[in-house]
């Protein structure tokens, strides 16, 4: 007969590995975390200072509802941690509007009836000046209740909250295999095997090696920080809130301006040239020009007064599907594993509704949001 370790596991605490620890442990689970790093650590997915926020998911309007519960979640883990997550700042979203995604943004919208307001391009360029060249026929998408997240903080204080509810955390362990039982699974580390009858499997760029037959690619993403040429009032979050802006050749240009210390962030969407697949076991970090040059280039015309060079740069990786969704669920129906991946580089504001939704399928509950169309078994 089979002694069992704990209940349930979770490997891999990033974003969502957290979030699901943090409300297992809460619900009396006992409930172990592994993280090969550290949480909080800037070699996956989970980082970058700040993470936009808004609940007309442009990418899906079936995501709505997921990000209206993550949105009280993220207030709740707030209050839990005694520590500012998210910061209001509403959010502009740029482009056609008929395109991926002012139009996007719109049809959430509509669909769900969030509060938002549109600017023709000409109001666009009066009220946020910093925003030049937006082409008349663009248009930009005010939503009031968008904002920023804490990436780094979330993710500690959703693990150290999960650490006071009971639950045992395991860091700079690496579960090297997932080896499936009668009854449960054996999670395989250099050092021991621990048995458990569930694991949650939220590895990130690492979830299709433990997982295998997700059909997922990783790519890497550089994150791209700039400084003023002349200090003003024209880059704060209050003139130059967190945005998305599509460009006319399918480029999107996303950021946010500076507050607290922080310098403006700036990147281009994982479409361009400098998105590239990588093995996330054999991936070179360090920084090149061809990591921020295009993205310079540009700034002069799109965003005039920032520095030529930016003040920093890291690199980050995203996990992409096939059809830019989320894998969450039990692959085959197996109900010893859980699955969650697939972040496609808007997954970090679900964080908390999508653990939620992964303490529900470990417990066999009903998720509180209809999950059914993100299921890992609909690409077979």
């Amino acid at each position: 007969m089979t002694r069992w370790d704990a209940e349930a596991a979770v490997v891999g605490l990033g974003a969502w590995g957290a979030s699901a620890l943090w409300k297992l442990a809460a619900r009396g689970v006992d409930v172990l975390g592994f993280e090969r790093f550290t949480p909080g650590h800037s070699l996956g997915s989970s980082h970058g200072g700040a993470r936009m926020f808004r609940l007309a998911c442009l990418e899906d309007p079936r995501l709505v509802p997921l990000a209206q519960r993550s949105r009280e979640l993220w207030s709740e883990l707030e209050d839990a941690a005694q520590e500012q997550l998210f910061v209001p700042t509403g959010g502009l979203l740029i482009g056609p509007e008929n395109g991926r995604i002012a139009g996007g943004t719109l049809r959430s919208a509509r669909e769900h009836g969030i509060d938002v307001r549109t600017f023709t391009a000409r109001a666009l360029r009066f009220q946020y000046p910093r925003h030049t060249a937006v082409p008349d026929h663009h248009i930009g998408v005010w939503e009031p209740t968008a904002g920023i997240v804490r990436p780094e903080r979330a993710v500690r204080s959703a693990v150290a909250l999960a650490r006071q509810a009971g639950a045992r955390v395991y860091t700079d362990t690496r579960i090297t295999s997932i080896e499936k039982v009668p009854g449960g699974v054996l999670l395989h580390t250099a050092q021991r095997t621990v048995r458990v009858r569930q694991v949650v499997v939220t590895a990130g760029s690492w979830l299709a090696s433990l997982e295998p037959g997700l059909p997922l690619e990783t790519v890497r993403m550089p994150i791209t920080w700039f400084r003023q040429l002349e200090p003003d009032d024209s880059f704060t979050l209050d003139s130059f809130p967190v945005f998305m802006r599509e460009l006319d050749d399918v480029r999107v240009l996303r950021g946010s301006g500076t507050e607290g210390g922080h310098d403006i962030r700036i990147g281009l969407e994982d479409r361009s040239v400098s998105a590239k697949a990588i093995d996330p076991d054999d991936s070179d970090r360090s920084v090149a020009s061809e990591d921020w040059s295009d993205l310079a280039a540009m700034l002069p015309a799109k965003i005039p007064g920032l520095e030529a060079v930016p003040a920093r740069v890291a690199v980050c990786m995203a996990t992409r599907t096939p059809d830019g969704q989320f894998v969450i669920g039990r692959p085959g129906g197996d109900p010893r594993v859980v699955v969650a991946g697939g972040d496609n580089a808007h997954g970090f504001q679900h964080a908390p509704g999508i653990g939620e939704a992964l303490a529900d399928l470990v417990q066999s509950r009903p998720t509180r949001v209809p999950l059914d169309f993100l299921s890992p078994d609909r690409f077979a």
